[in-house]
């Protein structure tokens, strides 16, 4: 869908912060999506197509425009009309998506874990950028970057991974309460969204960074199980490949109902694609 709003950069960038060189390295592999610091203390953008995390969250106003969007795309390339709780599980995974990775990239590739709580973050998402307002972060005793303002140091890297937990259930907790009514799912439903964006966000940049097995290991070990208040864990699991080549797929653990709209066009990951049809998309390069 053509973009008609450009909208206006974020004022007042910050300087070089802990988290610049994760943005910058995600921004090289995923160019669809920037992310732009604002110095402690001035706005985030608003207006022109941007619309901030706690908007969402309020579920009024903000979130019908944000939705209109995701209907009259689908309109557009589907010329059908999709039901209001599907129309809201792609609003969701569009936001939740990339919302994740600016908690994950960070720790994936530095060891810091941000915090952006529902007011500190906003999104533009026809043109994939999101502003953030940097503030505390979490590291590991020998980070160069402990002494750095902001900065709380935890024990090991398994008070780190509870870190990132925290971090994204913060941050997408408020998300999720609204838009739970639109979706007409409960709260282990939409904790199954999370899930998904986490697991599958950080697997697919992993893959770009040529990191995929690192990836896999680390999201296992971040959610080897259910983790409250993640409904499930990471749950891969390998397939064999025609030459006996390793596979890793895994069930998702909601459902993004495009099967609605495409009822043969599923995920690879959907529980509705038989292992046959992953075997033969993952080998043909669908």
């Amino acid at each position: 869908m053509a973009v008609t709003t450009l909208a206006p950069a974020p004022a007042a960038p910050a300087a070089e912060s802990p988290l610049a060189a994760a943005y910058a390295r995600l921004a090289e592999v995923v160019p669809g999506l920037r992310i732009s610091e604002v110095r402690d203390g001035y706005e985030l953008p608003r207006g022109g197509g941007w619309v901030a995390t706690d908007e969402l969250a309020a579920g009024g106003p903000a979130l019908d425009a944000y939705l209109a969007w995701d209907n009259a795309q689908v309109l557009h390339d589907y010329g059908q009309q999709a039901r209001p709780d599907v129309i809201a599980s792609f609003g969701l995974h569009r936001y939740a998506w990339p919302a994740t990775l600016l908690i994950t990239i960070p720790w994936f590739l530095y060891r810091r874990v941000p915090r952006f709580p529902a007011d500190t973050v906003a999104f533009h998402r026809a043109s994939g950028r999101m502003a953030v307002r940097t503030g505390a972060f979490a590291c590991l005793p020998d980070d160069r970057a402990a002494g750095l303002p902001g900065a709380w140091v935890v024990a090991d890297e398994e008070a780190l991974r509870a870190e990132v937990r925290a971090a994204v259930a913060e941050h997408l907790g408020p998300v999720l309460d609204g838009f739970r009514p639109r979706m007409r799912r409960g709260p282990r439903a939409l904790w199954g969204v999370a899930t998904d964006e986490i697991v599958e966000g950080l697997w697919y940049v992993g893959q770009l960074l040529g990191e995929e097995q690192r990836a896999l290991g680390e999201v296992q070990r971040l959610l080897p199980g259910a983790t409250p208040p993640y409904a499930r864990g990471a749950a891969f699991r390998e397939l064999a490949g025609p030459g006996g080549e390793r596979l890793p797929t895994r069930d998702r653990a909601s459902c993004c109902l495009f099967y609605t709209i495409r009822p043969k066009d599923t995920c690879v990951t959907c529980p509705r694609t038989c292992d046959a049809d992953r075997v033969e998309r993952l080998t043909s390069g669908r």
